[in-house]
């Protein structure tokens, strides 16, 4: 068996969409994968790093590295109504988003690029490992926090406020949906692996839509967020027909990203399948 490294969050949505590449629910093709789990933005610093031969990261972070990752067409978050929210701990107005301090899940999070897309005054940002930023807000340490994953069903019984739908104002002013995060596999790995591995997370994510119990142990294993509804619903919302294949409307919104960030690549920036 030839192993592969491969890092991903221990999110329920990728746990979900992983389980049956890893534990063998699916014929791997003899290759075995060894995992890494880590917070979205520490999986960027390691893509930065080169050091995950399969890495999900933030499309953002993508957008950055596209000289040394090529994307696989399955497996990523890209959809609508899933993006980050910009929360308060009291009602709190655009207007004041400019002067404001703000909890951001990482530099390199798509959160954080669509925060620079709909306030580029927003100039005040100190990073947070996602899962303090709802504390954070609530101490009084910052005047926003930016939500990503679990989070985003949660902050409302904490007692947090919205200000803005940040996925939804990407939506409005592109028609596209919004590109989260996606898998990516290093370019300088022989094409006919990185088809394979293609190839095998497609299957995996499919065995999860076909067996959406399968996972459940994974799932409940790495969750942030304990309560099962919760879990439901961040899988519901995150893994979507666009995680087996990003499609043509994918494929626009990652060009619209790049295109937002005045980046131009000259290489393709997916495994053909």
């Amino acid at each position: 068996m030839e192993k592969i490294k491969i890092g991903y969050s221990p999110c329920p949505n990728d746990t979900f969409i992983f389980d049956a590449l890893v534990h063998g629910k699916i014929d791997t093709e003899g290759l075995e994968f060894e995992v890494h789990h880590a917070d979205v933005e520490e999986l960027n610093r390691l893509a930065f790093a080169g050091e995950l031969p399969v890495c999900k990261l933030s499309y953002h972070a993508f957008a950055h590295l596209w000289k040394d990752y090529q994307l696989l067409r399955a497996g990523s978050a890209l959809g609508n109504n899933c993006g980050p929210l910009l929360v308060a701990a009291r009602p709190f107005s655009e207007e004041e988003v400019a002067g404001a301090k703000i909890a951001i899940p990482g530099q390199h999070t798509t959160a954080n690029f669509l925060l620079s897309f709909a306030f580029p005054a927003a100039q005040q940002r100190q990073e947070y490992l996602f899962s303090d930023i709802e504390g954070a807000v609530l101490a009084g340490q910052v005047d926003l926090g930016l939500l990503i994953h679990e989070n985003r069903f949660t902050y409302a019984q904490r007692g947090l406020h919205k200000v803005m739908d940040l996925g939804q104002y990407w939506e409005e002013q592109t028609g596209l949906p919004i590109p989260l995060g996606g898998i990516a596999v290093r370019r300088d790995l022989p094409e006919e692996l990185k088809q394979k591995i293609g190839r095998l997370l497609r299957k995996s994510v499919e065995y999860a839509f076909a067996h959406p119990l399968a996972s459940a142990e994974y799932v409940a294993e790495h969750a942030q967020e304990m309560d099962v509804e919760v879990c439901r619903q961040h899988i519901n919302l995150y893994v979507t027909e666009n995680s087996i294949d990003f499609g043509p409307k994918g494929e626009a919104a990652i060009a619209q990203l790049m295109q937002s960030l005045n980046i131009q690549a000259d290489l393709p920036l997916w495994v053909a399948i």
